[in-house]
């Protein structure tokens, strides 16, 4: 197969022609990009469009099944089963690190919620990203995309590719410790398969979605239904007391909803993804909804499992709540835990980098990236350049320095912008109320959900100020890389000449050209 160029005299146009049979055409723009209909056949074939070829565009491929699965599948990650202590260390009692599991769930509800009406008010996709650049303008639209992309999503990408590495390879080293470089080769691996397998299929990526999430809730029954079965013999022993243990102070709740708002985290991601959806109207708000009851439903009936045989004492020092739980009730069949929970993190790996793509694809369609990232794979209609950029960036997260360091610097900045963006919705009541809402929520719930975020903002900044310190700057440093990438448009000449060049390189490499306008 190869690839060229072919110059039409009459019509003044380049035309990029791959030699396989059905010559597949796309035109030069001014600024030297390929686009156009890459389905159409050489002039010299004739103007008509072969019957059965389709856009080069993103299709509605995400039903209400797959859009239940991204979000349950991107949620339900390692943290209910590995270290759900957080919760308890800052609370102090079983009864209310059950009570804050349960308000954190109903939080989260609050934020889902008012993200499926902005989601059905602003049929675009990008979450927070594009929230944001509609409410609040460009620039705090660019310093989110550009922490996302440098920091925050390689290192959380990074970090829960660590954690499948590491169950993965748990069966196999039971009598020894796990060498940290097999832990690392192997998460390189299954990261790898997580990018070609976005970038070759819409279609494959979701079904492996939905059975990926059918393993996480098999997981989270294998602990449900042994602790339903403790409760029925009679072991409550750990409930007596509830409200009472060690002494927490009153001012540590609020470090507790930050451990369990951060269990929840993931709610977020169909909207990524909204026009990809299909009826997004209805599809949605239902996903959310019963998204959002399961996965609340899941966390607070495996803790209540998980405090049926482990006190809360031992809870604190275990590294591994559900496969201490697992060794002491399941015997053998434990070992099908780790597995289990692999699975669940492979899950959230899949489901984030696919939501995530879509967020650098419409932040370059709307110039704040480069544009590479904006194009579509002219056969697969994935978008490759999107899904590709992580890996490299991951992969330098993945064998540099301490990750869960550099993800509690910019924590801070997730809740923040999301925060902001669910402030929004509140502006936009006011500001556009004449505006198409086919859902819509009562203003008390993104207003509580808005000020639990930027309360949680703010705590931070009071209760570590050097680490949250650090992420404000680098998310800072946003500000002026907006001013000298975006806004400066008189950069050298030879700096726009190499751009055009690394672009269509690019798009000839990797067989991609610009979305095709839905008509």
């Amino acid at each position: 197969m190869r690839n060229y160029f072919l110059k039409d005299e009459t019509f003044h146009k380049i035309y990029f022609v791959k030699d396989y049979g059905k010559p597949v055409v796309s035109t030069i723009s001014k600024g030297g990009y390929l686009q156009g209909n890459v389905n159409r056949r050489l002039p010299s074939l004739g103007n008509k469009e072969p019957p059965g070829q389709e856009k080069v565009q993103l299709k509605r491929k995400v039903t209400l099944l797959r859009g239940i699965s991204i979000i349950i599948g991107t949620i339900i990650g390692a943290g209910i089963f590995i270290s759900p202590k957080g919760v308890l260390q800052n609370t102090g009692s079983v009864g209310m690190s059950l009570t804050i599991w349960t308000v954190c769930g109903v939080l989260s509800l609050f934020g889902a919620l008012s993200y499926a009406e902005l989601g059905t008010s602003i049929k675009k996709s990008g979450g927070h990203y594009t929230y944001i650049l509609e409410v609040f303008g460009p620039l705090p639209a660019f310093v989110r995309v550009w922490v996302e992309l440098l920091i925050i999503r390689p290192a959380a990408t990074a970090v829960i590719s660590l954690a499948f590495g590491r169950y993965i390879l748990e069966p196999f080293f039971i009598q020894c410790e796990i060498p940290e470089l097999a832990i690392k080769l192997i998460t390189a691996v299954g990261l790898t398969v997580v990018m070609v397998l976005n970038s070759m299929s819409v279609s494959w990526s979701a079904r492996i979605q939905i059975f990926l999430t059918f393993c996480k809730l098999t997981a989270i029954l294998i602990i449900i239904v042994p602790g339903v079965m403790q409760l029925i013999k009679g072991q409550t022993q750990n409930f007596k007391d509830a409200f009472s243990g060690r002494d927490s102070s009153i001012t540590r709740l609020p470090l507790a909803f930050y451990y369990g708002m951060y269990a929840y985290a993931g709610w977020f991601y169909l909207n990524f993804v909204t026009e990809e959806v299909e009826n997004p109207e209805k599809t949605i708000p239902l996903a959310i909804c019963i998204s959002m009851a399961i996965v609340t439903i899941g966390y607070v009936l495996t803790n209540v499992a998980y405090f049926t045989t482990i006190n809360a004492e031992e809870l604190l020092l275990s590294n591994a709540v559900a496969v201490t739980f697992s060794e002491r009730l399941l015997g053998n069949f434990s070992l099908a835990v780790p597995i289990f929970v692999a699975l669940s993190c492979f899950g959230s790996m899949n489901g984030g980098v696919f939501a995530v793509s879509r967020l650098f694809y419409v932040a370059s369609r709307e110039g704040h990236l480069p544009e590479i990232l904006s194009m579509i794979h002219v056969r697969k209609h994935t978008p490759l350049p999107a899904v590709i950029v992580l890996h490299p960036l991951t992969m330098i997260m993945l064998f540099s320095g301490d990750l869960d360091s550099l993800l509690n610097f910019l924590s801070f900045a997730r809740w923040l912008f999301i925060g902001l963006a669910v402030a929004g919705l509140i502006y936009l009541r006011y500001k556009c109320p004449d505006m198409h809402r086919p859902f819509k929520v009562p203003l008390f719930i993104p207003a509580l959900f808005s000020f639990t975020c930027l309360f949680m903002v703010a705590l931070s900044l009071y209760s570590d100020p050097f680490s949250t310190g650090i992420g404000f700057i680098i998310t800072l440093t946003g500000v002026p890389a907006y001013y000298l990438f975006i806004i400066w448009d008189k950069k050298p000449k030879w700096f726009r000449i190499m751009s055009e060049r690394i672009t269509r390189t690019l798009q000839i490499i990797l067989e991609v050209v610009p979305e095709e306008d839905k008509l």
